[in-house]
């Protein structure tokens, strides 16, 4: 089973001012708050603006929007690094196009394996590597929240599991002692035999006489 640990997508909503120009909304490949133009181009790319082309409110929101994607960015790496080997994917980001042409993240997840190995002890230690994940950013979300309470209950499981396998030994342990310890007093209760020429020797003598 996977579960993805999310941040969910927060739309950060444009100025009236923004949303009135029309090409405030035009989609490009670049991605985050650091996309380029094109190499030996001295403007912004084509369906891109430069902060001189926006107006006071449009700036505001591309900052906002550039706020939101470092901390969403930061969050689902912080899933990743924490996750290691059960992380099964990449993180997938949401993103919402800001007055500058430019895409943000807003929302995102990370795939988390949770499905448990047969091994109680295998078991703990993978549940408490996904809580760790589940809980590693600054600011988990519902989602995260769920996720860590999955792998306690993970943990439980594997301790419970744990302990009968070592009851079980424990017992079987202290029935073997218990035998060891029965044997010579068995040994004791048990009737002398003594070598037939030592009961001869032992035995009462009789004698008789007989006369004519």
């Amino acid at each position: 089973m996977q579960i993805a640990a999310v941040t969910p997508p927060v739309p950060v909503s444009a100025p009236a001012a923004a949303r009135a120009r029309p090409d405030a909304a035009v989609a490009t490949e670049q991605r985050g708050s650091d996309a380029q133009g094109p190499a030996g181009e001295s403007g912004p790319p084509q369906g891109q603006r430069g902060p001189l082309d926006l107006s006071e409110a449009e700036r505001a929101l591309v900052q906002q929007l550039q706020q939101r994607d470092r901390a969403v960015r930061a969050h689902e790496l912080a899933h990743v690094a924490a996750g290691g080997q059960y992380v099964t994917s990449p993180a997938n980001y949401q993103y919402q196009v800001g007055p500058d042409g430019r895409r943000y993240a807003v929302g995102g997840e990370v795939s988390i394996d949770t499905s448990v190995p047969a091994d109680p002890e295998e078991a703990l230690a993978k549940a408490e590597v996904i809580e760790r994940a589940a809980l590693a950013p600054v600011d988990p979300s519902p989602q995260d929240y769920r996720v860590a309470a999955r792998a306690r209950q993970m943990a439980a499981e594997a301790r419970r599991e744990l302990a009968a396998e070592q009851l079980e030994e424990r017992t079987a342990g202290e029935g073997s002692e218990r035998f060891a310890a029965d044997a010579p007093a068995a040994e004791e209760r048990a009737p002398r035999v003594l070598p037939l020429e030592t009961e001869q020797a032992l035995a009462p003598r009789s004698s008789f006489s007989l006369r004519a």
